[in-house]
């Protein structure tokens, strides 16, 4: 039976990547939970993988055959996190389903101008759109029949889907 377990990293700041890349090239196991987005860059929408967990790194080691010294020093990595003078423990079952998670992840598909989405929360539920833009980053303006008139709303994002 294996004695490895997992463990979290706390990187630099803004370096959780190069310290999983820097790990990775001294032989070690690492995971870095990733999530993709889609933000707002220069007027324009652009999909980003960003960490899940900023600032931190899940690393595999055995408390008797893996050589711990280099860790602290190696680029990017601030420290070992640590409960006392014990480094803390992450239960495998929680690397595993971020594992299934991240695997399984969906990439939410950009809404189209003039296609027609469903509003799926608030007073407007299950009724049906047409995507005109967006409106900042969180919102979208929609067209909506009601008593015969197209009205013009402005709804979050999270609110609305393609169909």
């Amino acid at each position: 039976m294996s004695d490895l377990k997992w463990y979290l990293i706390q990187s630099k700041p803004g370096q959780a990547q190069r310290a999983a890349q820097e790990l990775t090239n001294q032989g070690y196991e690492v995971f870095l939970p990733t999530l993709t987005t889609e933000k707002l860059k220069a007027g324009k929408r652009v999909e980003q993988i960003e960490p899940l967990f900023p600032g931190y790194v899940f690393i595999e080691l055995s408390e008797l055959n893996s050589n711990w010294r280099p860790i602290r020093s190696t680029r990017g990595v601030a420290r070992l996190v640590s409960f006392g003078n014990a480094p803390a423990v992450v239960p495998d079952d929680v690397v595993e389903l971020l594992r299934d998670k991240e695997r399984n992840q969906t990439v939410q598909v950009s809404l189209e101008t003039n296609k027609p989405v469903n509003i799926t929360e608030g007073p407007f539920k299950h009724l049906n759109a047409i995507f005109v833009e967006y409106d900042g980053e969180q919102r979208a303006f929609l067209l909506l029949e009601l008593l015969g008139k197209w009205q013009r709303l402005s709804l979050p994002l999270t609110h609305i889907k393609s169909v």
